[in-house]
C-alpha cells in the first residue's frame, strides 16, 4: 500500500487480538504494512494461528499476554512489545444484566476492562510514544454509549467513559499523540453471538439504516485509516460505524 493510508515502518500493538474485531483489525493493520504484536488473555492457541498469519505477511513483531486491567500485568505486556507507533484498546467484555439485579462484582468486572482497561494499557505505552515524538492511540467505544440499550447498564456507562477517557487524552498528548475512538454498532463477532439472542439480534438492527449486523472486516478499514497519515489532522473524534443506528 501506497499514499497517506501506507504504514510501513510503524509497529501496532492491538489488545484482545485474537477476538472477532480484534483478528480483522489486526490483519488489516498488516495489509497496511504494519508490523503488529498480537495481544490476548489466556488464549494461546487463537494468538499462534493468528501469529502464523501474519508471519506469511512478514508483519509478525510478536505476542504478548496478560489482562488489560492489571496495572503490573500491562505494564509487563507493553514493554514486552517494545516501541509501539499505534495502540489499539480493543479489548473488550460484555454480559447481560440488568441494574435491578446486577452485583457489585459484575458491575465493575465490565467497567474493569472495558473503562479501566484502555487506561491502564494507555497509561504505560503513551510514555514511549511521547519519547519518541509521535504515535497514535485508537479507542473502541460503541454505539451504546450514545444510546444505551436495557440490560447493559455497565457496558453503556464503560463505552461512555471511553468517549470522555478519548477526548481528555487528546488534549493532553496532542498533538505528539493523536489520540480517537471508534464507536461501532452491532457487530456479528464470538462476544455478540454469546450476548445476544436471535430476538436481541433482531431487536438490535431493527433501527439501522443497514436493516443487518455489521461484520468485523467492515471495522478494519476505520482503524488503518485513523492509523495513518490520512487523518493527520483528527484528534479527539468517534467514528460512528453502526448502519445508520446512531447519526451524529
Amino acid at each position: 500500500m501506497n499514499g497517506p493510508f501506507d504504514l510501513s515502518g510503524r509497529t501496532a500493538l492491538v489488545t484482545g487480538a485474537v477476538g472477532g474485531l480484534g483478528r480483522e483489525m489486526t490483519l488489516g493493520l498488516a495489509n497496511a504494512g504494519a508490523a503488529v504484536v498480537v495481544h490476548h488473555l489466556d488464549q494461546p492457541e487463537q494468538a499462534k494461528d493468528l501469529a502464523d498469519e501474519l508471519a506469511e505477511q512478514n508483519a509478525f513483531a510478536g505476542v504478548v499476554e496478560g489482562d488489560v486491567s492489571d496495572w503490573d500485568a500491562a505494564a509487563r505486556f507493553v514493554e514486552e512489545a517494545g516501541p509501539i507507533d499505534i495502540l489499539v484498546n480493543n479489548a473488550g467484555y460484555m454480559v447481560e444484566g440488568r441494574l435491578l439485579d446486577m452485583s457489585l462484582d459484575d458491575w465493575r468486572k465490565t467497567i474493569s476492562v472495558d473503562l479501566d482497561g484502555v487506561f491502564v494499557v494507555s497509561r504505560h505505552a503513551v510514555e514511549g510514544m511521547l519519547h519518541r515524538g509521535g504515535g497514535v492511540v485508537i479507542n473502541l467505544a460503541s454505539q451504546l454509549a450514545f444510546k444505551g440499550a436495557a440490560g447493559y447498564s455497565s457496558y453503556c456507562a464503560a463505552k461512555a467513559g471511553v468517549l470522555g477517557l478519548t477526548r481528555a487524552m487528546s488534549r493532553e498528548l496532542g498533538p505528539t499523540i493523536r489520540v480517537n475512538a471508534i464507536a461501532p454498532g452491532p457487530i456479528a463477532t464470538p462476544m455478540t453471538a454469546a450476548a445476544f439472542t436471535p430476538e436481541l439480534a433482531r431487536e438490535r438492527t431493527a433501527g439501522l439504516v443497514a436493516g443487518r449486523m455489521g461484520e468485523a472486516h467492515e471495522i478494519a478499514p476505520a482503524v488503518v485509516y485513523l492509523a495513518s497519515e490520512a487523518s493527520s489532522f483528527m484528534h479527539g473524534q468517534t467514528l460512528h460505524l453502526n448502519g445508520g443506528g446512531v447519526m451524529q
